[in-house]
């Protein structure tokens, strides 16, 4: 096991094109560390630096302290578990477990030892003999984690290794691989866009944007506290509602808030002076309660979706081109599109942007 360090890390293509953009982030030994973001905004590209597999333009990678630049990837001390299984057809799955370490020089035993205490640990005992086109697609990701186990690394590297698997399966690989991360402690690092899986994996999450990482922490800080509208409407689903606004800087400790011709919102505390004026009111679907027509804001059903366990409602602000949704316990009675309605944000849950995206805070 071993922190992994990264220092003003950037990578530049022979055509200028800057992909990573000064990168600093320590992720902590044993730290289950989740890079997330949009196709094509770098997360994927860091990882193969981390692995070696692309090379560093500028900047600093070291692993419990040891500089990796410059040393060859098999000798990093790094696994990497890639979304293609790249599992060899004609081995079993206990050969394709032990190759790397075959390839190193151990023996049979050792080699024999090492991929049978991975397989315990994934609970692909009984598959060993059995070749991968007789395997699911989860027990071949299975496989492949345990070509990464035995190789004892000191950090773990997984690029979007569910994005093959069926969303039922998907589910129980993301408990597989907590499972994993609480039995053996290694520091683990994943890439995915999908922002479910960094939600429910990470002990930490980086929020990444056209090659810059937006901010980083838990979870739960950032799905309650973004640093801006980028990670706000990232993570979530439904996304955060944006809704345009215009702040009047209020009196004693309250905001008022017009949006257009649907209404105010009062919100508890001031803007700074130079903020007043059209900003961004953030509210997430669970925190929008819905109101009889005229209190509130004012808003016309569009779509009506029933998801079983609740009931998402999206409707247009009067006078307004903002569509917003409002998550609802199921079985909310007398609702249909067309219907005029009633919207309040819960104040203690709301968020304001300023025009540059940056989340205000509020005194």
């Amino acid at each position: 096991m071993a922190a992994l360090t990264l220092r003003n890390i950037r990578k530049r293509y022979d055509n200028d094109t800057e992909v990573i953009r000064g990168i600093d982030l320590d992720i902590a030994d044993g730290e289950f560390s989740v890079f997330v973001g949009p196709s094509g905004c770098g997360k994927s590209t860091l990882l193969r630096m981390i692995a070696g597999l692309e090379d560093i333009t500028d900047g600093d990678i070291r692993i419990g302290g040891d500089l990796i630049n410059d040393i060859p990837p098999a000798q990093r001390g790094v696994a990497m578990v890639f979304q293609s299984y790249a599992l060899y057809p004609h081995m079993t799955v206990a050969e394709n477990m032990g190759f790397a370490l075959k390839l190193a020089g151990q023996s049979k035993d050792e080699v024999k030892n090492a991929v049978g205490r991975a397989a315990e640990i994934l609970q692909i005992t009984h598959l060993l003999a059995r070749k991968p086109k007789a395997l699911s697609g989860g027990q071949r990701q299975r496989v492949a984690i345990g070509r990464a186990i035995v190789r004892k690394p000191r950090v773990f590297l997984f690029d979007e290794p569910l994005s093959n698997l069926d969303a039922s399966l998907r589910v129980q690989m993301r408990i597989e691989l907590s499972k994993l991360h609480k039995e053996i402690g290694n520091t683990m690092v994943y890439v995915t866009h999908d922002q479910v899986e960094a939600m429910t994996l990470g002990d930490r999450i980086a929020v990444f944007n056209a090659g810059r990482i937006e901010q980083v922490g838990p979870p739960m800080q950032l799905y309650a506290q973004p640093a801006n509208q980028f990670v706000a409407g990232f993570l979530g689903s439904p996304r955060m509602n944006f809704i345009a606004c215009t702040a009047d800087a209020g009196r004693g400790a309250q905001i008022e808030l017009r949006v257009d011709q649907a209404g105010t919102v009062t919100l508890p505390g001031r803007c700074p002076a130079h903020e007043s004026g059209p900003l961004v009111l953030g509210i997430r679907p669970e925190h929008l309660a819905l109101t009889r027509s005229g209190d509130g804001l004012a808003a016309r059903i569009d779509l009506l979706e029933h998801l079983g366990d609740s009931l998402i409602v999206h409707a247009s602000l009067r006078g307004s081109s903002n569509t917003v949704s409002l998550r609802l316990p199921a079985g909310e009675p007398g609702l249909s599109a067309g219907q005029d309605i009633g919207l309040m944000p819960l104040a203690e849950h709301a968020l304001l942007f300023n025009d540059s995206g940056q989340a205000l805070a509020l005194h």
